[in-house]
């Protein structure tokens, strides 16, 4: 007679260890290698200070969108008191188009809220994977920077155009990097805690704005110099740059969508499992991201002489013992066959 217990696994709320990794030392060149790679291409997941609490990590998401919600707020203020200042007409055009950024940070918020939700007969699921939907948007607004940033570095190179008030449009420039990319450290950071792609990608847009106001203020500062061929020159180095972080957003956030996830989070499932007492082999492990959360589909070879009690004991425990060795690990489904 065939065996095959299945376990629903409860909610959890868990601290785990970090990964243990031995890192060689850096050379000065592969520290400047790791720091650009840093900025381009940040880690989806750093399980060593993570949140693993499911509201928990909800509401520290939220709380990210909020506090970067207001620290851009008084970002483009600032610039805006520049823009009085200096009567610089195309500054008020680039404060503009900064405070409309900040606001893409909206529909995340929504989707930190509705991914709250508890699951429903036809979502039965939840509604996490609404923060995919979100990611898909924060893409969307980062290729368009990168239009907007290309198209202006052409038609500038093609016809120079004269910026007055260079003094005051390298300050504006000064801010705008500057609480840009605060926004960006954080939001990228609170990210890897709490699992979500989605949140990094954000980062990632902040980070892309940032580079705008640092073209502005590189370029003002070759016009001051006598060079006003810098500001277009300047203006395509920034557009490549913001097309290697859109890659890092692009891949990141269709990883989520087509249910990838790290291998080593796979690699520490199978290990665990496969330790667990009472476990004669591993036959196959699953996961995928629902928001910010994953769930685990595992299936487990037990002794066949083993009691439909004992079995469903063992599948408990690997379960319990799963949701400890995978940071952000809410459900999982055990499988027990008869080996």
């Amino acid at each position: 007679m065939t065996r095959d217990t299945h376990l629903h696994a409860h909610g959890s709320d868990h601290s785990h260890h970090a990964h243990d990794h031995d890192h060689e030392p850096l050379s000065t060149g592969g520290k400047v290698k790791a720091a650009l790679r840093e900025v381009f291409a940040p880690h989806s997941h750093d399980a060593s200070d993570s949140i693993d609490g499911a509201l928990e990590s909800s509401a520290a998401g939220i709380r990210a969108v909020k506090v970067s919600l207001i620290a851009l707020g008084l970002t483009a203020l600032a610039q805006i008191v520049i823009v009085a200042i200096s009567g610089s007409v195309a500054l008020l055009a680039d404060t503009i188009h900064n405070f409309s950024d900040a606001l893409t940070a909206i529909p995340l918020w929504i989707a930190f809220v509705l991914g709250r939700r508890a699951a429903t007969r036809r979502y039965t699921y939840g509604f996490g994977r609404v923060e995919d939907l979100a990611g898909l948007f924060v893409i969307a607004m980062i290729a368009l920077s990168a239009a907007v940033a290309g198209y202006e570095s052409i038609r500038r190179l093609v016809n120079t155009v004269t910026i007055d008030h260079v003094g005051w449009v390298g300050a504006a420039g000064l801010v705008g990097f500057i609480g840009n990319e605060l926004v960006a450290v954080y939001r990228i950071r609170v990210g890897r805690r709490i699992g979500s792609a989605a949140l990094i990608a954000d980062g990632l847009h902040a980070r892309t704005d940032g580079f705008t106001s640092l073209a502005v203020l590189l370029g003002a500062g070759g016009v001051a110099l006598g060079f006003p061929l810098a500001d277009p020159i300047i203006g395509i180095v920034i557009t490549v740059a913001i097309l290697a972080v859109l890659r890092t957003a692009v891949r990141d956030v269709f990883r989520r969508l087509l249910d990838g996830v790290d291998p080593e989070l796979v690699d520490a499932a199978e290990a665990a499992l496969a330790a667990e007492p009472g476990v004669t082999d591993v036959r196959s492990v699953r996961m995928r991201w629902i928001g910010h959360r994953l769930h685990a589909d595992a299936e487990l070879d037990i002794d066949p002489t083993l009691s439909l009690h004992d079995a469903h004991k063992i599948a408990h425990d690997a379960e319990h013992t799963l949701t400890h060795a995978v940071p952000k690990l809410s459900t999982a489904l055990i499988h027990a066959y008869p080996a």
